[in-house]
């Protein structure tokens, strides 16, 4: 434990600094700073309050182990003994969970997710798979006790989706979900095929931090906004009327087109929130080296490419191949029963972020 002590005080140091500062009237009177100090207090505040405890316990191991240097009765050595033992396991406990949660933090990991699931290779199939994984992410979702808000969707004549894009609000959202961002491989007969022959079709999977005024400043001198007419359904008013919108950020080139609401201004807003999210990951992914080595990681959160997950539904079998781990539960997975493929991930991760700590 004596080597990461240093950086458990170090951690308990700011803890303290931090409160005095979100006191300080003056740092109250200013809304963005107060903001980002409370979300660091708050991000801190579980590992200072194990440290705590660890320290605790450590005291108290000290204190047994003195006692049982003195001359005591049978039946007080015996309690002190019990004590001690317990005291040892509990301090065990608390090591191990503080070294995880002395590992580098997602600044993203509480927050809430825009999702766009796409189907790609497959044609029609990629398009019913594509409807598939927005059922399965609902569910999950739902187990979970999160919202999920169809933002927009292009459908498709067959029952799926072209696009289908989602936000996801509730408890750390991001921290469960950003593994899933890749391309998901189904392998079943569709719908369509009268042979009865198994096919392989794609659908991409793409996982956005909601970014806040806080984490991203865009300017508006650098959204280029067009507005045009709604070519969906919804009758005469949406045809009439100038409601759809499509925002441009010049300096990525970014486009976002929303026409799913029936007045401009909402159309704006959820075009902006879209934007917003869209312009946060390209500039996370383009210039942090933290985030880039990341997800050069086996268990990243990987460009879209990246085939990540095979749904094989002949064998009622899904495996993700970046941790080798096959699972003969497609239907129970299909139906939200996510968990047991996230926490694997998840201690993957913590896994190989503990080894390359040692290592540094």
């Amino acid at each position: 434990m004596d080597e990461i002590f240093d950086k458990l005080q170090a951690v308990a140091d700011r803890y303290d600094e931090l409160n005095e500062l979100i006191s300080d009237p003056e740092i109250i009177a200013d809304t963005q700073r107060f903001m980002k100090l409370s979300k660091e207090e708050g991000s801190i505040r579980e590992t200072v309050e194990k440290y705590t405890e660890y320290k605790k316990v450590s005291q108290q191991i000290k204190d047994d182990d003195e006692l049982l240097h003195e001359k005591l009765d049978p039946e007080m050595e015996q309690l002190t003994k019990e004590e001690l033992a317990e005291s040892k396991e509990q301090q065990e406990q608390l090591e191990q969970e503080l070294r995880v949660l002395l590992l580098p933090q997602d600044p993203n990991d509480d927050k809430n997710i825009i999702m766009e699931i796409h189907g790609a290779a497959g044609g029609d199939e990629a398009s019913l798979f594509a409807g598939d994984l927005f059922e399965m992410y609902s569910r999950y979702a739902e187990k979970q006790g999160w919202q999920v808000e169809v933002v927009d969707k292009s459908d498709t004549e067959v029952g799926g989706f072209k696009e289908i894009v989602l936000m996801i609000s509730g408890n750390k959202v991001y921290s469960k979900l950003k593994y899933e961002n890749g391309a998901h491989r189904v392998q079943r007969i569709p719908v369509t095929e009268s042979a009865g022959r198994v096919h392989t079709s794609t659908a991409t999977v793409g996982v956005m931090p909601e970014a806040e005024d806080v984490d991203i400043d865009i300017d508006p001198k650098d959204i280029r906004t067009d507005v045009y007419r709604s070519s969906g359904a919804g009758g005469q008013h949406i045809n009439k009327t100038s409601s759809a919108v499509r925002m441009t950020h010049l300096p990525t080139g970014i486009v976002v087109a929303m026409q799913d609401e029936r007045s401009q201004q909402q159309n704006r807003a959820k075009a902006m929130q879209i934007l917003r999210a869209r312009v946060y990951d390209y500039y996370q992914q383009k210039e942090q080296s933290a985030y880039d080595e990341q997800r050069k990681s086996a268990v990243g959160t990987g460009d879209r490419s990246e085939r990540i997950r095979t749904y094989n539904y002949p064998q009622n079998r899904v495996t993700d191949h970046r941790i080798g781990l096959t699972l003969n539960k497609l239907d129970r997975i299909m139906n939200g029963e996510l968990d047991e493929i996230i926490d694997a991930l998840v201690i993957a991760d913590q896994t190989e972020k503990m080894e390359q700590l040692r290592n540094e």
